[in-house]
């Protein structure tokens, strides 16, 4: 069981205000807003997620320090998105050295060492989200192995990581709609009560603006809603960067689904006074280490708290690149801590002391005993009935198998 029923209580009250949101403003359009980056050979923009809702501006990256830039500075962020940004950072300025003419002077060596150094600068800029490792990794195998062909030259080298690096978009969208098709039937598998139309909450950003398109968590309500299976969408506004209020409101609105912004400090509430009540929590994850325990966006352990007491499934969704199978628990999981300032203010307007101390971890870290299922584009883990532990080691080798994807996802070369 994911936890004891709901117990009856006398001041439930019958409904909570769950107006769906405004359409979107008119000029702004909907291919357009839910977009995350734009790219073609040698071109790369991404959107400013900061300046989203109050505006759409798609920013230059012309370079692998573009790429590190517009990362640390949260300009995007999501861990498959940052992946992904990464990568074709380092995509965009091999492309332009190549138009240059100077790839045509390198060796098969000299391109793979130049291209190993850009992906460990890549590496540094943030340190939580695993998919960036994940993808650098193997990355760098692709990239040793291409150098070590026969007759390989540093154009073929380059052009192997590049070709490389636009597989990404394709894999990660067709990867987040069918993680979306498991994380359905998962959730409506365990809805208290057997609803077939749930209410479901969630934190931070895992949509169109996290991904490749379609989203992870997010991804799995738009499949809920594709099937007239989601009564209501509840997202909180995760502070302190407000990625729930900014972003996932936004994704909200620009695709009329039914939802409701509430603070984080909401969400126990919310469970205990909603009509039918809430019928799962699913969410993102930055890394998923071996016992299950997840590092998500900041908040998440609380609300995993409260679906807990409250008897509401907790589901976490990812695609298997957030998968580390290195790290046995999650007390080996590095969490980023941001600047100060980032709590003392919002949108710019200061709200605490300037003198008060600021403890700003980026994420926390939800045991595995708290996750229902753990849903991922090769199907849904959950823990041993016998044990009750997760083995994500285990999972993803049997799922590899099962579904034929031995092959990283790196080496997956458009046809």
């Amino acid at each position: 069981e994911v936890a004891p029923p709901r117990t009856s209580l006398s001041h439930r009250r019958k409904s909570i205000p769950s107006k769906t949101m405004a359409a979107p403003a008119a000029s702004v359009e909907k291919k357009d807003a839910l977009q995350s980056l734009r790219y073609t050979r040698g071109s790369f923009e991404v959107l400013d997620q900061l300046v989203v809702p109050h505006g759409l501006e798609f920013l230059p990256v012309k370079d692998a320090n573009d790429g590190w830039s517009v990362i640390r500075k949260m300009q995007v962020r999501g861990a498959p998105l940052i992946a992904m940004v990464a990568c074709l950072s380092l995509a965009v300025e091999a492309t332009a050295m190549d138009a240059a003419g100077k790839v045509a002077g390198m060796s098969a060596d000299e391109a793979k060492d130049f291209l190993l150094e850009r992906m460990q600068h890549l590496r540094t800029s943030r340190p939580t989200a695993v998919n960036l490792f994940v993808a650098t990794d193997k990355f760098a195998e692709v990239v040793k192995e291409a150098a070590a062909e026969k007759g390989a030259t540093g154009a073929s080298v380059v052009t192997t990581f590049v070709e490389g690096a636009e597989a990404m978009l394709e894999n990660d969208l067709n990867a987040n709609k069918t993680m979306g098709a498991y994380g359905k039937e998962a959730m409506l598998a365990k809805a208290p009560g057997g609803a077939t139309k749930l209410k479901v909450v969630t934190i931070c950003n895992t949509g169109s603006l996290a991904t490749a398109g379609w989203g992870t968590a997010l991804g799995v309500v738009r499949s809920l809603h594709e099937t007239d299976n989601l009564d209501h969408i509840y997202s909180c506004e995760t502070r302190p960067y407000n990625q729930g209020a900014r972003l996932t409101a936004f994704e909200i609105v620009c695709d009329e689904l039914p939802g409701t912004l509430i603070c984080d400090s909401m969400a126990s509430a919310l469970m205990n006074v909603t009509e039918g009540g809430i019928h799962a929590c699913v969410v993102g994850a930055d890394r998923v280490v071996v016992n299950g325990d997840t590092a998500n966006k900041i908040g998440t352990y609380q609300l995993a708290i409260a679906a807990k007491h409250h008897g509401v499934p907790f589901f976490v969704a990812l695609d298997t690149t957030g998968i580390d199978v290195n790290t046995p628990t999650g007390a080996g999981i590095p969490i980023e801590e941001r600047a100060a300032q980032e709590l003392r203010a919002i949108a710019g307007v200061q709200v605490a002391p300037e003198a008060i101390n600021v403890w700003n971890p980026a994420f926390d870290v939800t045991p595995g005993s708290l996750i229902a299922g753990i849903i991922t584009e090769l199907g849904v883990a959950y823990p041993d009935p016998a044990t009750g532990e997760y083995d994500m080691a285990k999972f993803l080798a049997d799922a590899r198998q099962a579904n034929g994807a031995s092959e990283p996802p790196a080496k997956k070369q458009k046809k």
